[in-house]
């Protein structure tokens, strides 16, 4: 009898019992506008940045509403106007070409490798439209980031990470999201802190943190905040900088803080999970493995894998009958956007041409979420499924 999966995709784990005692306490106290303090008091909502910052070696923090909203803000702070062009990956999900929409600018889409990174050949023909890379580390994938600042400073480009899937990960040590002049990251519930929604924004650049700190809706109350820059930088960008409102609130920040000082332990057990899962699939027939590369520090939040040049309903097949055994695979190679997955082409009010060599990739990327509600005998077991359904299929078509 066929083995069947009856797990969740979906579920998380808990919130540590410390974020709920502090966000019991928030309500009860019920200041919960991250402004609204007593004297004397900390609001939740600074020091979660300032502990942020210093997680990741950033100067400067801010905590926001989500991570498009950071990475919206970030865009406007650097300077990016309406009608100004954007470079960003053709692999990526909808908030990221967004970000970049709503701001008034327009994506310009740079290839992806066999490796699910940005493809940095095409990124360097593409270095004079544009003079600021939105770049996304996609599915926690993350390209030679030493290549791509020495292409990007070369051309005087402006790089902001969105690192949704990579807080917690590195390249050669250095953080994600710090290599650029900003780094932008998702406290949504599927990433790796959760608070429903929220997200951060760090980077190294007074003017850039000051201006983000007033758009983010800090009125006159920038010197309430641990992680952002002294009141010097504020003098003459408060009379000019817009108040688009995107703060965190004390409760999420309450809820996330046990959950940041715990990161790094949550990293390594994702990483147990997918390198035993990874560990099953490797050598099925027709499939192939994303190798990571030794200068990587991943989290293995999710796992991607290549049918590579199989016909489109072969892979279909492939899903539905993983789905069939309770295995939840997502497929970026669908014509047409399915649940969060899209491909560039999907987003129709951004312009693109045809890719050729990333159409080829996309057309074979299967993706799945490992929640750490899973155990290690739960990936054995999804890993078993896979391998045997994509066997089968595999089979059937030689």
């Amino acid at each position: 009898m066929s083995e069947v999966f009856k797990g969740s995709f979906t579920q998380q784990e808990a919130i540590p019992e410390a974020g709920i005692e502090a966000a019991l306490a928030v309500m009860r106290h019920g200041r919960l506008h991250r402004y609204n303090t007593v004297a004397g008091e900390l609001s939740e909502t600074a020091l979660l940045e300032q502990e942020f910052a210093a997680s990741v070696g950033a100067p400067y923090c801010l905590a926001v509403a989500s991570g498009g909203y950071a990475m919206a803000t970030a865009l406007r702070a650097v300077g990016v106007k309406p009608g100004d062009h954007v470079l960003s990956n053709a692999f990526t999900l909808a908030p990221v070409p967004g970000a970049i929409a709503a701001v008034g600018a327009v994506p310009v889409f740079v290839g992806v490798t066999d490796a699910l990174t940005i493809d940095l050949d095409d990124l360097e023909s593409k270095t004079d439209r544009a003079r600021v890379l939105l770049l996304s580390h996609m599915r926690g994938h993350i390209c030679d980031m030493e290549r791509l600042m020495r292409l990007c400073d070369t051309a005087g480009i402006t790089v902001i990470e969105d690192c949704a899937h990579t807080m917690g990960a590195a390249w050669k040590g250095v953080p994600s999201g710090r290599s650029g002049a900003v780094g932008c990251y998702s406290c949504q519930t599927y990433k790796h802190v959760n608070s429903g929604e929220g997200g951060f924004l760090v980077t190294g650049d007074a003017e850039i943190a000051a201006r983000a700190v007033m758009m983010s809706g800090s009125y006159m109350l920038y010197e309430r905040h641990l992680a952002a820059p002294p009141k010097e930088a504020f003098e003459t960008i408060r009379y000019e900088t817009p108040n688009i409102s995107g703060r965190m609130d004390n409760l999420r920040a309450a809820i996330l803080r046990p959950q940041v000082a715990d990161l790094a332990t949550q990293c390594a057990r994702w990483n147990e999970r997918y390198y035993r899962l990874e560990e099953g699939l490797r050598g099925t027939p027709g499939l192939k493995v994303i190798d990571r590369p030794e200068e990587e520090t991943i989290v293995g939040s999710s796992i991607q894998f290549l049918l590579l040049d199989w016909q489109a309903e072969a892979v279909r097949e492939v899903i539905a009958r993983c789905g069939a055994r309770g295995v939840e695979l997502k497929w970026f190679g669908a014509p047409e956007p399915v649940a969060f997955t899209s491909r560039y082409d999907s987003w129709r009010y951004a312009p693109s041409a045809p890719m050729p060599d990333s159409d080829r990739i996309l057309a074979g990327v299967v993706d799945m979420r490992v929640p750490l509600t899973f155990s290690l005998e739960d990936c054995d077991l999804i890993a078993r499924i896979i391998r045997s359904e994509v066997g089968a299929v595999w089979q059937d078509a030689a």
